[in-house]
């Protein structure tokens, strides 16, 4: 019970960065902005949360400069794509290499640091409780803040007017514009947003799930943050249960060995990514669902002016 829990637990804290980041994409898809991105400011969010508390000695401190870093690293994206109307594709990619190469240059000087981590938080008596006490009421505060944010943009896009301004510009942006609205500042403010929660997972990765800085530490969970959103067809509920799912492939991984059976630790390290293929292939072959619930005008550039 003692292994359950533990991998329970890890898979958890695999799935949070993932969390942050592919519901920060979902809120940016759903005003119809296709970011391809998120993996570059996952990692600058990272590699700058992790510098400034290394300096500071305060993890809060960087965290908002985490969520600062991404939130900006998504500017330049939405000046790209909704000022100078570049393409969403072509400009997520480039993000994305620019995202990696600055954080490798940023980060040249802390790659030997370590810090501390973030202490979890023990709720009295109810962390106490067999199972699920470790599991629900003895976690760090980023990741209760993951379920915070979950339940904020559930209610945010489904119960509030101006989520549903959002959801109206992604489905059709001349008509929420014939209403007197600025579709342009409505999707700024989502790109940002998205920018932001990326950065948001970032800074979990390198504040909380390994407290150090290591380049390229995403390791590819930016797009597998992209890919939770499809797989998800755009709802938040969705994303959760798909990220805590990869999560614990990644966490299923490293066990598997453990266990004695005899695969190479290359061909596990393949699973997350593998599975994401998979998905994505059997998500794709139900076109039906995909044409109701994604944004009608996802990926496509918009001209006020025509």
């Amino acid at each position: 019970m003692d292994t359950i829990v533990g991998i329970l637990l890890a898979t958890l804290g695999a799935g949070t960065p993932l969390v942050f980041a592919a519901l920060g994409e979902l809120v940016s898809e759903k005003s119809g902005v296709l970011n391809l991105g998120v993996e570059g400011m996952m990692i600058v969010g990272a590699v700058c949360g992790f510098a400034v508390a290394a300096e500071s000695g305060s993890l809060w401190l960087g965290v908002i400069t985490s969520i600062v870093a991404g939130a900006g690293t998504a500017l330049l994206f939405g000046v790209l794509t909704l000022t100078f109307q570049a393409n969403q594709v072509a400009a997520g990619l480039a993000l994305t290499i620019f995202g990696v190469g600055l954080s490798a240059y940023i980060g040249l000087d802390y790659t030997s640091v370590a810090l501390t981590g973030m202490a979890q938080i023990h709720i009295p008596l109810l962390s106490e409780l067999p199972i699920v006490g470790p599991l629900l009421f003895s976690l760090d505060p980023l990741l209760y803040l993951s379920f915070v944010c979950f339940a904020a943009i559930t209610y945010f896009l489904y119960r509030t007017k101006a989520g549903l301004l959002l959801r109206a510009v992604g489905e059709s942006p001349e008509s929420a514009l014939s209403l007197g609205y600025s579709v342009i500042a409505i999707r700024y403010m989502a790109v940002l947003f998205g920018g932001a929660m990326a950065g948001l997972g970032g800074a979990y990765l390198a504040l909380v799930y390994t407290p150090l800085w290591v380049e390229a530490m995403t390791a590819g969970r930016g797009w597998i943050a992209l890919a939770l959103v499809v797989f998800a067809t755009w709802r938040p509920a969705r994303v959760m249960i798909g990220a805590y799912l990869f999560g614990g492939v990644t966490i299923i991984q490293f066990h598997v060995q453990g266990f004695g059976v005899d695969i190479p630790s290359q061909l596990l390290s393949t699973l997350p990514y593998l599975a994401t293929i998979v998905v994505l292939v059997l998500i794709s072959r139900d076109i039906n669902t995909i044409r109701l619930n994604a944004p009608a005008s996802l990926g496509k550039a918009y001209h006020p002016s025509v």
